[in-house]
Parts: structure tokens; sequence; C-alpha cells
């Protein structure tokens, strides 16, 4: 069932067609469903200070007027509030906090690219995976434990800092196919980074944590 705004006309045959007057064909059960997600998730706000119980308090028109945005092209997101997390070592991570409403707007998308990305994924990776968790990989790893006799260990400095857009986005063009999903993530990639101070910081680069 499509949600999208129509048109009805008729043709010289007598034949009714139906016209999209939107350039996105998103369903609004497509942001009712995100929208459910987010509040489960729970999370604190945005740059615009807005909660989710305050963005609760009007769900019908803040829904609708997402939706319309998205299917219309014309959504943009906000700067992502950076909060600093120390961590054990005395750093920080730095970590992104989009608003409610991007943040709905993301699960719209992710809603719509997991399940064709799940299907690509090697069997042993279990970061940002539905039903997987860090005990999983731990689990996995005292198995593999009693198979080999070597381990080899690494991480990636600052990777999510460094993400190359470009390449970030031919991959996903490789799997993705819907004009709004390619347009609206590269606005995201893109979006600045609103510090502490208030100081814009714009991105060429690079995701933050937490989006």
């Amino acid at each position: 069932m499509s949600y999208s705004a129509t048109n009805r006309v008729i043709n010289p045959d007598g034949e009714e067609l139906t016209i999209s007057a939107k350039p996105f064909n998103i369903p609004k059960r497509a942001v009712w469903e995100a929208w459910k997600q987010i509040k489960a998730n729970g999370g604190g706000a945005g740059i615009d200070e807005i909660t989710i119980e305050q963005y609760e308090s009007n769900l019908a028109k803040n829904l609708y007027k997402l939706w319309n945005r998205m299917s219309s092209g014309s959504y943009f997101p906000s700067a992502v509030k950076r909060v600093d997390i120390p961590k054990l070592d005395g750093s920080l991570r730095p970590l992104g906090i989009p608003t409610i409403e991007d943040r709905i707007a993301q699960m719209v998308a992710k809603q719509l690219l997991e399940p064709e990305l799940e299907k690509v994924f090697h069997p042993d990776s279990y970061g940002y995976r539905p039903g997987r968790s860090a005990i999983d990989a731990v689990r996995r790893a005292r198995q593999r434990c009693w198979d080999r006799i070597w381990v080899v260990d690494l991480d990636i400095k600052g990777f999510f800092d460094n993400i190359n857009h470009e390449l970030l986005l031919r991959a996903l063009d490789k799997h993705n196919n819907h004009r709004w999903v390619r347009l609206y993530v590269q606005r995201w990639l893109t979006a600045p980074v609103q510090h502490r101070d208030g100081q814009l910081e714009e991105r060429t680069q690079g995701t933050p944590q937490g989006g």
C-alpha cells in the first residue's frame, strides 16, 4: 500500500492513472515504525533540545511534517551535537547526537537498507548488526581458541573520524537503488557538528559515532 500523495487523471483511452505528487515514495508507515524504534531506544536531545517526550506531545503533526519533507526532497538534517565521553585511558571519545527528528529519518533509511545489507555481511561480523552483540563475539572467539594457536589483534585508530565519504557512497550505490536514501545519506554525512561552545565544524570526511 502506498501512502504518498497522489493525483488521479484520465488518459485518452478512458483509463484512470495514478500519478505521485511526491518525487520519493516513502510510506508513512515507514516513518511510524521508525518512530517506534527510536522511542524504544531512548536517548537524549540534539541541538534543538527537543526530547522524545516533547516530540511525542505533538506526534501526528511532527511525523507528518517529517514524512512530507522526506518525500518531497526538502528534508535537511540539523547539525549534530558533539558530546565527549571519557575513556578508561583518560582520553575522550567524541559522540554525535542527532536531533530526535533526524534519528527518525535515519531509522527510516536503516530499516530499508538493513535487510539487504545483512545478506552480504561476513558471518563473523558482529558490530552494529541486529541480534548480535559484543558478548556473541567473545563467545565465538573463545570457541576459536580451541581451533587456533594464534590471534591477530588490531584496532583502526580514529576509524569513524576518517571515513572517506566518496568511498562510502560508492559502497552504498552498489547495494541501494533508492534515490532518496542516497540523497539523505550524503546530507547526513556532511551535516556539521556543533561543539559545546556552539561553534559549528563542517565535515568533509568521517561520521560521528552515535548517529
